[in-house]
């Protein structure tokens, strides 16, 4: 799934559209709902796709804030601790294989032509039996946050669609 993000009344091809999936988005998203909480309560419905925005005054405000924070060396400084703390997260157990490191494939399957159960190397966990943590998942990059708010400032508000 994506965020289709659009602008109300685009100056530019820059405020036409911006698009994250939903991967990225929400990082995005949580960063512009713990710093700057005055705008974001304004988009109560920002981690969906049902059309939720802001209208002109408030895009440019918030992208006026987001480029002082990258200028001021804010938004590179979030990255890298989100970053670290994505990566400090524990390894969880593999849910395929129960911690194995072997699955067991059934017969006739997508995974096994044979008429034979097989039992192959988990591919959830290359058969080690933990993976990364599902929070992981979910990147978030200075550049990203460069991108969004060179569209805030030029898409005349916007709607998440």
């Amino acid at each position: 799934m994506g965020m289709d993000v659009y602008g109300r009344d685009p100056e530019n091809e820059k405020g036409e559209y911006f698009r994250n999936n939903v991967w990225w988005w929400h990082p995005l998203w949580m960063y512009v709902e713990e710093t700057f909480p005055e705008i974001a309560k304004l988009v109560p419905n920002a981690h969906s796709n049902d059309g939720d925005g802001l209208g002109k005054k408030n895009s440019i405000m918030l992208a006026k804030k987001i480029k002082a924070n990258i200028k001021s060396g804010q938004v590179k400084q979030y990255a890298k601790e989100y970053t670290e703390a994505i990566e400090a997260l524990p390894m969880e157990d593999c849910e395929y294989c129960l911690t194995t490191g072997q699955r067991t494939w059934e017969a006739n399957s997508a995974n096994n032509l044979t008429d034979q159960p097989i039992q192959k190397e988990c591919n959830g966990c290359n058969g080690i039996g933990k993976r990364k943590s599902f929070d992981a998942s979910y990147p978030f990059s200075e550049d990203n946050v460069i991108e969004f708010a060179e569209f805030l400032l030029y898409s005349g508000g916007f709607r998440i669609c």
